[in-house]
Formats: structure tokens, C-alpha cells, sequence
């Protein structure tokens, strides 16, 4: 059998090991005569994989003793309606960095709750770096400050010292493609978000990490299913959670803690993967990275030849050469690479080899 290189942007690839041991354990989990799949999630069994997870995902991220993990669905755009709907509650107010697509949908989807201040936006240039922001913008009296970590779309991503300082405000952050790419600060925020598809597990998980002191009762208007206390009182169990997903996510977490070391060493990889793709696009003839360098991304680089046609036979033919998925979002065209934890350094190498023999052969 011959697998791919995966360059999705989600859902991604996931570690090979992680599916052979899956694979191994599908008919019998550990000798329990059953598979996950088919599991109650009231089972004793089961309560030991979804506690396990929780405990090894709060090891890995070193997430402090006063947030909540919460195990979700409805993907992380749903979380665009709960978190105003939890904590959008005082003063009606929100202020938002509006970095891309899914910063942009947040934002349209917050202003339904109340009143939504964008801060700053990078939409003058396509979104293609971090925008500076000015505190005197800041809502004094915001419930929250929302910020996308990681622009999948587009490429960029927040460094440690392009983090805003909300002061007393919580700063909320979408890490859908970011979360366990790089060591994080859990203290600085007040909520992190991400879907599953990118980094943790299959899709169908929501992860929320949420500081225990900003889980309130909801209005009794609010959907019980969207009340974050509902699902912390019941320890992401009120209702049947994405249990199969769940245990994908705690073989993934043994995969980066026992196999890559930690999430020190995963950076540490990702910084070199990354290096290897830019270093190519940055002195290429043909090929051109899209985003800012103070502001790029490590999990996904969009680059283009700046030529349609050319694209189009790249993608073509790197496709045909076991590349794939290389084919940018249809909002931006060109290509993107995503070279998500699970892609090994040899698929990075393999890709640039690909590419500057396409470029010798297309001048």
C-alpha cells in the first residue's frame, strides 16, 4: 500500500502509528470484545479513555488546575454563537482582530448578541500579516476580545508578543489550527476553541478550554445544549459526546507526548519543516510565499507562481506525484501547504525536492 502526503488543510493527516493502533484495537479494545465505535459512553470502559484524555491533553498543554475542559461538537463555528451566548452577558460587548475568514464570520455571528468593536483588520492586503494593534481602540468594558490564532486560510499566526494584553478582559482565541503545534500560556486567555480536524483527531470533537470563573448560569432563553455549565456540570457527558473521536484524540495525545517527546520537541519540528518550506519559497524564482515574514504561519503556507495556468498544472501534477490536497482555498486560489503535526519532516523535503524540479522543468 502507498499513502499520500497529505497537505489538507482539514481534515488532515494523522499519524500512521495512530491509525495502526486504532486499526489493531477496532474489533477489540484492550480485550473488552468490543469496539470504541460501539461503546456506551456510560460504560466504565469508555469513562477510563475520555478521563484519560482529558488528563494526558491537560499534561501535554500544561492547562492549569482553574479551566475546564470541555468536549463538544458542532465544530468550532458553533462556538461563534456559544461564547456570546455564555459570556456576552454584562455589557453586550465584544472587540475582535479581524485576521481572516473565520475571525470574520465570528465577528457577524457575535453582533446578532450585541455590540461587536472591530479593533483592527487585515483585509486591506488579503489578510496576509498580523495588523499592530492600538490599545486606545480596546473596548474598556468589553465581555471578551476575540482573536484567531492561526488563519488557516490565509497563513498567518499571532506570535507570544503579537498577543494583545486585554488587561481584565478575557482574551478569547480560536486555535483550531494551532493547538499542540507549540507550547501556550493557557493563563493569558479566558477561552480557547479548536475543532479536532487539524492537529488533535478526526472531525466531530470541539475542544473548549474555558477559565472555571467565566462558566455562569445562561439566560433561560439560551438552548440548554449551549450552556457551557451545563456541559462542565456533567463533565462533557449531558449528552452522547463524539466518543469514538475522543479516543482518536487520546492516541494522538500519546503519539506527541511518548513518540515526539512533548510539545516542546513538537515545536521544535514544526519550526524545521517550516524553515524548510520558506527558506524554498523565499529564494525561489517561481514560487512566492503570500504572507508577511513577521507574521507567518507554521502549520499552513500559502504560496503562489503568480500565474493561474502554472498553478493550475502544479496542482495537477503534484497531485499526480502523491502531493496532495495542495490546491489553495477557493477564496484566495493559488496553493497551500498545511503541514500539520502528523506531516513528517521527509513529506516537507520530498515536497520542495517536487517543487524546484517543477520549476527547472516549467521556466
Amino acid at each position: 500500500m502507498s499513502r499520500v502526503y497529505n497537505f489538507s488543510a482539514g481534515p488532515s493527516m494523522l499519524p500512521e502509528s495512530v491509525l495502526k493502533k486504532a486499526a489493531d484495537e477496532m474489533l477489540d479494545y484492550q480485550g473488552s470484545g468490543q469496539s470504541v465505535m460501539e461503546m456506551s459512553h456510560r460504560s466504565k470502559v469508555y469513562d477510563d479513555i475520555i478521563k484519560g484524555c482529558e488528563k494526558l491533553f491537560r499534561e501535554v498543554l500544561n492547562i492549569p488546575d482553574n479551566y475546564k475542559v470541555l468536549f463538544l461538537q458542532g465544530g468550532a463555528s458553533l462556538q461563534f454563537a456559544m461564547i456570546p451566548l455564555n459570556i456576552m452577558t454584562k455589557n453586550k460587548k465584544a472587540d475582535f482582530v479581524v485576521t481572516g475568514q473565520w475571525a470574520k464570520k465570528a465577528a457577524a455571528e457575535a453582533k446578532k448578541f450585541g455590540e461587536v468593536n472591530i479593533v483592527a483588520s487585515s483585509e486591506d492586503k488579503t489578510y496576509s500579516y498580523i495588523p499592530k494593534l492600538d490599545k486606545s481602540t480596546f473596548s474598556k468594558d468589553a465581555d471578551y476580545f476575540h482573536i484567531c490564532m492561526n488563519n488557516t486560510i490565509y497563513g498567518t499566526h499571532y506570535s507570544v508578543d503579537q498577543l494583545p494584553d486585554t488587561g481584565d478582559v478575557p482574551l478569547v482565541a480560536d486555535v483550531s489550527s494551532c493547538i499542540l503545534s507549540e507550547p501556550m500560556d493557557i493563563s493569558k486567555f479566558g477561552i480557547l476553541f479548536a475543532g479536532a480536524q487539524k492537529n488533535m483527531a478526526p472531525a466531530g470533537l470541539t475542544v473548549v478550554i474555558i477559565r472555571e470563573d467565566l462558566i455562569n448560569e445562561t439566560d433561560a432563553s439560551v438552548p440548554t445544549m449551549l450552556s457551557y455549565k451545563i456541559h462542565a456540570d456533567n463533565d462533557s457527558l449531558y449528552n452522547t459526546p463524539p466518543a469514538y473521536t475522543i479516543y482518536m484524540f487520546k492516541l494522538v495525545l500519546e503519539w506527541l507526548k511518548n513518540d515526539i517527546g512533548g510539545i516542546e520537541k513538537m515545536h521544535e519540528l514544526n519550526v524545521k519543516k517550516a524553515k524548510i518550506l520558506y527558506d524554498f519559497l523565499d529564494n525561489s524564482k517561481m514560487f512566492k510565499a503570500t504572507v508577511e515574514p513577521n507574521s507567518r504561519s507554521l502549520m499552513n503556507v500559502p504560496f503562489v507562481t503568480g500565474n493561474d495556468e502554472l498553478d493550475k498544472k502544479f496542482i495537477k501534477e503534484s497531485t499526480e506525484a502523491g502531493f496532495v490536497n495542495l490546491k489553495g482555498h477557493r477564496s484566495v486560489g493559488g496553493m497551500r501547504a498545511s503541514i500539520y503535526n502528523a506531516m513528517p519532516i521527509e513529506g516537507v523535503k520530498k515536497l520542495v525536492e517536487f517543487m524546484a524540479k517543477f520549476e527547472a522543468e516549467n521556466k
